[in-house]
């Protein structure tokens, strides 16, 4: 089965199962690269052109050294051509544990007795929020376990007790969403709350391994859950997140499975995803051997990053706390666009405001590697010469879906993307940051700011000053 682009978008093949696993497998092994087609594929990424299965089938089998660094360089001077050097922050937040499914990967399984269940009720969803806004932060993705108690009223409700929670300066000014696949209409009420991104990891493409890995609950359904945002944007919700949880399959097949995904949803909606996760195995509360070993090392995660980066050039691509923060700092140079920070998976624990060093699996999904706080983050991002941003201009611009592409396709977001970074690292500064990273913060925006200048048929330079000194004297919420 060759993927036809144009087939998909007959109303008939929307909401049907589109991965192949002898189709993808079948480029894996029948593709040999050379150096010559390497470089033409990394120049056409370059291009901000999307890459053919095929074209990311020949990234993903190339082994010589020097070739795999020029895919990093690649992906390196591609994310600086389409974002700048911005990186997007965030937070998760965990509303609720319980769960009917038993994946064997993960803390939250029915059948892990050792787990602490719970969820919070609205007053503790209302202290959580609070000490997020008290460390600066403006953007949050709120996780679901898949449980009848969380329909899409309660996350809809949910949504709209966050939006509503206003502390000092602080607010939140874009909530994402990690939950359970829904029908339509269910997606409609989530939708009408206010939500930005609805994310569905499929965790793995190949259907045999998926049905290993999930032994019990609706997550059995491999076919319901790959459909599951094509459901979200027939519901309206143009916004949609994929992902896949290496470790469990080969990693070769699950970046062509990523890239498949994309097609279909390019194909049926005439918009991709707005981001990718690439999450790897971490351990897990009373955690279950799950059979075949297929561990990403460091090496080919790097790698892996790198070829997604060039496969989609528009999409951004998000890199969790999972990871340490020494290779999380390696990895963030080859395309990484979002990341998380003061990241605490335990329910109700940033009330708690306890250092996050000693985690309790029982209490959480599973385990993270970097502790850091936010502010941490962001002083070591500054160091580096990184624009940290809390930007959510696009999303209450309407800049969402098919008019998202439209700029970030041809690279014309970076326009956006990067003055409004400044405007939002201002208001941390000004309102939540040490001396310290206050004046290093500053520095990184004049010298951004003076990098700026080449672009200024895009970016009215006196504007961006002028509404960064309207944020010095007490304004807020400015953006482009």
């Amino acid at each position: 089965m060759i993927f036809n682009p144009e087939k998909c978008r007959i109303p008939d093949e929307r909401m049907k199962p589109f991965i192949d696993p002898e189709e993808l497998w079948s480029l894996i092994n029948e593709t040999i690269p050379n150096a010559t087609e390497i470089r033409s594929i990394i120049q056409k990424s370059l291009n901000k052109e999307r890459l053919t299965l095929r074209e990311t089938a020949m990234l993903i089998n190339t082994t010589d050294p020097a070739l795999v660094e020029e895919i990093k360089e690649g992906a390196r001077e591609l994310k600086k051509r389409v974002y700048g050097n911005r990186i997007v922050l965030f937070a998760p937040l965990y509303v609720g544990n319980k769960c009917t499914n038993n994946c064997r990967y993960c803390g939250f399984r029915t059948s892990n007795k050792e787990a602490i269940r719970k969820t919070l009720s609205d007053s503790e969803l209302v202290s959580e929020v609070e000490a997020l806004e008290d460390h600066g932060q403006k953007r949050l993705i709120l996780v679901y376990g898949e449980h009848p108690e969380y329909s899409p009223e309660f996350i809809a409700n949910n949504v709209r007790l966050v939006y509503g929670v206003k502390k000092g300066p602080g607010e939140i000014r874009r909530l994402n969403i990690n939950a359970a696949p829904l029908e339509i209409e269910g997606f409609k009420t989530v939708k009408e709350s206010g939500i930005g991104t609805y994310q569905i990891f499929q965790e793995t493409y190949h259907p045999d391994a998926y049905k290993l890995y999930h032994t019990g609950g609706a997550k059995r359904n491999f076919e319901y859950r790959l459909t599951g945002l094509d459901r979200a944007q027939e519901a309206g919700i143009d916004d949609v997140g994929i992902g896949a949880l290496f470790g469990l399959y080969d990693w070769r097949y699950e970046v062509l499975g990523l890239v498949r995904h994309t097609n279909h949803l390019e194909a049926c909606y005439n918009v991709g995803p707005h981001t990718i996760s690439f999450p790897r195995i971490k351990d897990a509360s009373s955690s279950l051997k799950i059979g075949t070993d297929y561990t990403v090392s460091d090496e080919d995660f790097v790698k892996l990053v790198a070829i997604l980066r060039l496969a989609v050039p528009y999409t951004g691509m998000i890199l969790t706390a999972r990871e340490s923060a020494e290779l999380r700092e390696e990895v963030i140079q080859f395309g990484v666009s979002q990341i998380d920070g003061g990241t605490k998976l335990e329910l109700g624990s940033y009330a708690e405001n306890s250092v996050n060093e000693k985690q309790n699996l029982n209490r959480e999904q599973f385990q993270i590697n970097d502790n850091r706080s936010l502010n941490e983050i962001i002083d070591e991002l500054l160091k580096k010469d990184f624009l940290p941003s809390f930007c959510t201009a696009c999303y209450r611009l309407e800049r969402t879906g098919q008019h998202f592409m439209e700029f970030s396709v041809p690279g014309f977001i970076k326009h956006f993307c990067s003055p409004n970074a400044m405007l939002t690292l201002a208001e941390y500064l000004e309102d939540y940051a040490p001396a310290d990273t206050k004046t290093k913060g500053w520095e990184v925006i004049e010298k951004n700011i003076h990098d700026l200048e080449s672009l200024e048929d895009a970016v009215n330079l006196t504007e961006l000053r002028k509404r960064l000194l309207l944020i010095k004297e007490g304004a807020r919420d400015l953006y482009f």
